[in-house]
């Protein structure tokens, strides 16, 4: 038997019809609130981690930076109590060597030192324009019992200096086997070095 339908029938399935798509479109309305307000949550979070990692870096790079600047008042402070900043003082270095000499009982040290010479700024890393370096190299002949002489001379050298000491070259070599009556052990090295005195100027304006 077929179905009949009335006007009220079709009105109330437009009714129904209409009301379904309006719970749809409300559905799919919160469907994209939530979508957004989650975007918008990821987005907020990413913003903060990304500023917090960005103050992180900022606080780790000032961290850093305070303790260069530290760690160069120190060394400047250390250069500057064994007095590498000023002028050159050749007599203080003669006595240390010949102290050095008497101390560690070494044989005869001859030695020759250069007029003072600027450093190209350019060969120092880490130079300051404020400041002129400058070098006043010694050639210096010595004999010696065994290596741990000239060991032990460069190590107390660079203690007492009132400059920087760079030793550029250093070479030994074996002496001739000493004959007839010898008082005492005999030399047995020969070293022959080119030493550097590096002492630190400021720079005058002009």
């Amino acid at each position: 038997m077929a179905a009949t339908f009335t006007k009220d029938d079709f009105r109330r399935i437009r009714l129904s019809l209409a009301a379904a798509a309006v719970m749809v479109a409300a559905g799919g309305a919160i469907v994209y609130a939530s979508m957004q307000l989650n975007q918008a949550e990821k987005k907020g979070k990413a913003a903060a981690q990304a500023k917090r990692l960005d103050s992180q870096g900022k606080l780790a790079r000032a961290r850093d930076e305070e303790l260069e600047i530290k760690k160069k008042i120190a060394r400047y402070n250390e250069l500057s109590a064994r007095g590498i900043f000023g002028e050159e003082r050749r007599l203080d270095w003669v006595e240390q060597i010949r102290t050095i000499k008497n101390e560690r009982k070494l044989f005869d040290i001859q030695y020759e030192i250069a007029p003072q010479q600027t450093i190209d700024a350019a060969t120092l890393p880490g130079a300051s324009a404020s400041y002129d370096f400058l070098s006043s190299t010694m050639q210096m002949r010595m004999k010696l019992l065994h290596e741990d002489d000239l060991l032990n001379f460069l190590d107390d050298l660079r203690a007492a200096a009132q400059a920087y000491i760079r030793v550029r070259r250093c070479d030994v070599e074996r002496l001739p086997k000493a004959t007839g009556e010898i008082r005492g052990l005999p030399p047995l090295l020969a070293a022959d070095c080119t030493i550097e005195w590096i002492t630190v100027r400021e720079r005058k304006s002009a």
